[in-house]
């Protein structure tokens, strides 16, 4: 009986190994710089992660595994988004990740204007003369008797 006991002790002190998470193990990611610049400056950088900025700024984040993107806005200009990549950096060195594109520059090209209305109003196109003259008896096809 006693081995019994300690067999189902040891079971259940393995089961509970086994949903342990090695994931609070990783270091956190380490916050990065990133610089946000724009042609022409002054406009609004917004990063997918929620920062933002009147450029040319930088803003520090906790760069993600994979990426993340910077929208930037003015106005009378289109919106123009840049995809930034981001590869982690090495565990065993403890190394930062990389940010690529660093710094992060959007040319922003302006919104197209309409074209001016010329002020002349299109012309109805003439109808011949022979037309508006034309009476029913020269018609080629007899009137229909009622």
């Amino acid at each position: 009986m006693r081995r019994v006991i300690v067999i189902a002790v040891a079971g259940a002190s393995l089961a509970g190994c086994s949903s342990v998470s090695f994931d609070s193990l990783q270091p956190s990611p380490s916050p990065v710089q990133i610089q946000l610049e724009s042609k022409p400056p002054g406009d609004e950088a917004r990063t997918s992660l929620g920062q933002s900025c009147k450029t040319p700024c930088s803003v520090t984040l906790s760069a993600p595994e994979g990426g993340f993107s910077v929208t930037y806005a003015l106005t009378k200009f289109q919106p123009a988004t840049v995809q930034v990549q981001v590869t982690p950096g090495d565990f065993l060195n403890l190394s930062a990740p990389t940010i690529s594109p660093n710094p992060v520059v959007a040319e922003l090209q302006p919104v197209p204007t309409p074209p001016k209305p010329t002020g002349k109003k299109p012309k109805k196109p003439a109808t011949p003369k022979g037309a508006a003259e034309a009476s029913p008896a020269a018609s080629p096809f007899p009137a229909q008797a009622r």
